[in-house]
């Protein structure tokens, strides 16, 4: 069996399909990556060609097997008829060349029978052999359909993380700005309420000085009646200004008194 396979096709022979059928049983279409992807494509490449050539192979065995055993049964038929028409034949010369061409019918028989039978082997040799291949090809081909698909949505997780991160980021970014402005805001309502305070503070001062200068300041009837004037004068302690030369001369002799009342008897 082995040496037939290897006249078959020769793949037992090839180091390259034994690596590539031993790559695909050994692959983890899970961890693949592109270069493992475009390695097993290849190898996956050169196991068809051979489960193509073993097929050819295969087809071949088995229309040669089908040959010889169709004849095998014609000449096995043949031989049945000359047998009948032999035990049936009255004329010895004519029986005795029947049997004659029996015995060299038979003869060719059993010649080949061992070569039918190894026709039959070869056949069957054959589409075991195809049939491993295929099984063997089949699997490479989902593997690496299964790779390819992990892979795509690998490579699809991997772009959906990366935008992902992106908006992250701007949203990230965007949350700093804001807590900027925010800070540039704080510190302008600090700088605005200190304004505020500062003018609240003047504001007050001036009312207090104003009202003290009102309260001090004498009011319009007290400048204008000259009875409330003098009043508030001689509440003062403060006499009057003489107005006319009456009133001053007047006033020069009170003074005059007063002084000689001060000095005494001299």
């Amino acid at each position: 069996m082995l040496a037939f396979i290897r006249n078959l096709v020769g793949v037992k022979t090839d180091q390259a399909v034994n690596n590539a059928v031993e790559a695909i049983v050994r692959w983890d279409p899970k961890s693949a990556t592109e270069a493992e992807l475009r390695t097993m494509e290849q190898h996956l490449d050169q196991l068809g060609m051979r489960v193509a050539e073993a097929r050819q192979a295969y087809d071949k065995e088995k229309k040669e097997a089908d040959t010889i055993q169709a004849l095998s049964q014609q000449r096995f038929a043949a031989a049945e008829q000359l047998q009948t028409r032999a035990e049936a034949e009255a004329d010895p010369t004519r029986r005795a060349e029947l049997e004659k061409s029996l015995a060299t019918l038979l003869s060719m028989l059993e010649e080949m029978a061992p070569e039918v039978e190894r026709e039959k082997q070869d056949a069957v040799d054959a589409a075991e052999f195809l049939q491993t291949l295929q099984q063997t090809y089949d699997q490479a081909g989902q593997k690496l359909r299964a790779a390819r698909t992990d892979l795509t949505r690998a490579q699809l997780d991997m772009t959906r993380a990366d935008a992902q991160r992106e908006a992250a980021e701007r949203r990230a970014e965007a949350a700093r700005q804001a807590a900027g402005l925010s800070g540039a805001t704080s510190g302008l309502n600090v700088a605005l309420k200190a304004m505020q305070d500062a003018a609240a503070r003047d504001l007050a001062h001036a009312e207090a000085a104003n009202a003290k200068a009102k309260l001090l300041t004498p009011t319009r009837p007290e400048k204008d009646d000259p009875n409330i004037a003098a009043a508030m004068a001689a509440a003062s302690g403060a006499g009057s200004t003489p107005t006319s030369l009456g009133d001053r001369l007047a006033a020069l002799r009170v003074r005059q008194g007063t002084q000689k009342q001060l000095a005494g008897p001299g």
